[in-house]
């Protein structure tokens, strides 16, 4: 009898022993899942859900290791009332890392506030908060690119195709006339897009005219109705279009094709962030050009810094500046690239 009771003692602290490993393991395993949440402001933007598709694709990747991994992803429709709530639904759904495209980059406080009660870190992206804001908590991250340099080179690709076709300049007057199509009004990204394009035509010697500007707001439909009314006003006195952003390049365009303008009669349009349909456009001759956001890089990072939070190794490794930013470099796209990016991408 006493040998069947330390038998059974014996069993029972065995079976004691593996249910505390599994447990023990269950937990650690439960502890490295990456389990993003992600806010963006809002649905119809091309180059954000084309970068959240790439966040998908690296996710995906990550998973195909061995790694547990999971995402929830939450568009504000340009409310950042909605968007902070929404933000409060990803942590109450146990989200343990925030990637947050802000809809308005000077309000954060609130969401900042709600991550931080929660011990979430946020990595804000592709719209980047002031630097007082990020200065509020020190798990704070942001990764995107730097305006200015997105600028600084449509200005370039501006004054290249300037100095290797006179047929720019149309009316042959010695100076550029142009218009700008702007995203939101106030926003960082537009005004030193717009800014640095500027001065950059400026600064190589083109003497330029500036005849209307446009808020469309990032958006496609909105700049064709601006472009519409910027026609209507100027007929054809405009010979270069400066787009903040792809999608409103594209707008312009139609703005012309509508009118069924001859393709002799047609501006010069620039885009800035190298989308798929962007690129098309670029191959197709339709858009002389464009500088590409490097939204695969972009998701990279976004994940490799996911990890190192959650984990808490390979910090390290990510490539930080001033201890929390991270910022990918942008790249001219002419015909030739923007061909060689489509094969690449088998479109």
């Amino acid at each position: 009898m006493g040998m069947k009771r330390r038998m059974t003692t014996g069993i029972v602290f065995c079976l004691g022993m593996l249910l505390f490993c599994a447990c023990g393991k269950e937990q650690s395993s439960k502890e490295d899942k990456v389990y993003l949440g992600v806010a963006y402001y809002d649905q119809s933007d091309t180059f954000l859900n084309s970068l959240i598709d790439c966040l998908k694709d690296e996710l995906r990747d990550y998973e195909e290791e061995g790694n547990e991994a999971s995402i929830l992803i939450r568009g504000a429709g340009g409310s950042q009332r909605i968007q902070n709530d929404q933000v409060q639904e990803l942590i109450d759904a146990g989200c343990n890392v925030l990637c947050v495209n802000l809809v308005d980059r000077a309000n954060p406080s609130e969401i900042i506030d709600l991550a931080r009660e929660n011990n979430v870190p946020v990595i804000f992206f592709n719209r980047e908060p002031v630097t007082e804001d990020m200065m509020q908590w020190d798990r704070l991250y942001y990764v995107g690119a730097l305006s200015e340099q997105s600028g600084v080179m449509q200005g370039e690709l501006a004054v290249e195709l300037i100095e290797s076709d006179v047929g720019v300049d149309r009316n042959r007057d010695g100076r550029i006339q142009y218009v700008v199509l702007e995203g939101e009004p106030g926003h960082q990204d537009s005004i030193i897009r717009t800014e640095n394009a500027v001065d950059t035509l400026k600064s190589n010697g083109i003497e330029i005219e500036k005849l209307s500007n446009g808020i469309a707001n990032w958006n496609r439909a909105q700049a064709q109705n601006q472009m519409l009314q910027m026609i209507s006003q100027h007929q054809n006195k405009i010979e270069l279009v400066l787009a903040n952003n792809d999608d409103m390049a594209l707008g312009a365009i139609d703005a012309y094709e509508k009118l069924n303008y001859t393709e002799s009669a047609l501006p010069v349009f620039l885009g800035i962030d190298g989308t798929d349909v962007g690129l098309e456009a670029v191959r197709d001759s339709k858009l002389a050009g464009t500088v590409y956001n490097d939204k695969e890089g972009q998701a990279a990072a976004i994940l490799e810094l996911s990890v190192a939070l959650v984990t808490g190794e390979g910090m390290d490794a990510v490539a930080l500046e001033k201890e929390r930013y991270i910022y990918l470099p942008y790249f001219k796209v002419t015909k030739e690239m923007a061909e060689a990016l489509l094969k690449d991408k088998n479109l």
